[in-house]
């Protein structure tokens, strides 16, 4: 896997906004073993229920992947792999392969850099952005994805437990929401996240609404670089993004077994 860098995102420390993307999703259901951390948050974010290989490894690597396996077995979860460039150790996707795993959800990383807040759309006088607490904000995300009870609650869960200061924003036109959208700072670091807009209400500048909404608070806030993870088959989304200057920085993707790939 290589690591992408543009004129705009040069002298980004990208390992460094990875650990700020770990930060961001906190969940008491996870532990480390052997410098993989296990996140075992029965939610939809993928990130909260997979290894995250990110750090030093010594144990023998058959061992490790038969503990993660019963591991997540245990807490009735599919086993997935998130495979950065930082992932260790060498020959970890190889090993994967060799078990009946195949790699899923390539995933941009994307940055950029808030030299001054961004303009926010006109959506028209119908439209009001508010900045509601978590359980509300975990609502409007549940409403808007048909998330189970279980799966809000591990939601409620990850965010609850963020040390990180946070923004949540909901779009609504006329009495219903129509996006979400969320953001966590760390230092100069400000990470976007939840963008999630009603089917029904796509192509309308609703996301960006959002997104500029928040962006601009980070940017008054100190943040001074801007980070995203979106699938590389997401085209609609990566258009809008780039109209804030996001750029690929890095990826990162999945490894699963056939029929756990979710």
């Amino acid at each position: 896997m290589t690591t992408q860098s543009k004129a705009s995102v040069e002298g980004l420390d990208l390992k460094r906004m990875e650990e700020a993307s770990l930060n961001v999703l906190q969940t008491q259901r996870q532990l480390f073993y052997d410098g993989w951390l296990l996140r075992l948050s029965p939610g939809v974010a993928k990130r909260g229920r997979s290894v995250n290989p990110h750090f030093g490894s010594t144990l023998p690597l058959a061992d490790k992947l038969a503990y993660c396996e019963n591991m997540y077995a245990r807490h009735g979860l599919p086993t997935l792999y998130r495979i950065t460039p930082w992932s260790e150790p060498c020959g970890l996707e190889a090993a994967l392969a060799a078990r009946g795993y195949e790699s899923f959800d390539e995933t941009l990383v994307q940055a950029t850099r808030l030299h001054r807040p961004p303009d926010l759309p006109d959506c028209g006088n119908d439209v009001v952005v508010e900045a509601p607490d978590t359980l509300a904000f975990v609502d409007a995300v549940g409403d808007l994805r048909n998330s189970t009870p279980l799966q809000r609650e591990a939601h409620r869960e990850r965010l609850m437990n963020s040390p990180l200061e946070k923004r949540h924003a909901v779009v609504w036109a006329g009495r219903r929401v129509v996006c979400t959208a969320q953001v966590a700072v760390e230092g100069n670091l400000v990470g976007l996240f939840d963008v999630v807009t009603a089917e029904s209400a796509r192509r309308r500048g609703y996301a960006t609404l959002a997104c500029a909404s928040l962006l601009s608070w980070a940017w008054q806030h100190g943040a001074g670089v801007a980070y995203l993870q979106v699938t590389a088959a997401n085209l609609p989304a990566i258009a809008s993004y780039r109209r804030f200057g996001f750029e690929t920085v890095y990826t990162y993707h999945y490894f699963g077994r056939e029929g756990e790939r979710e």
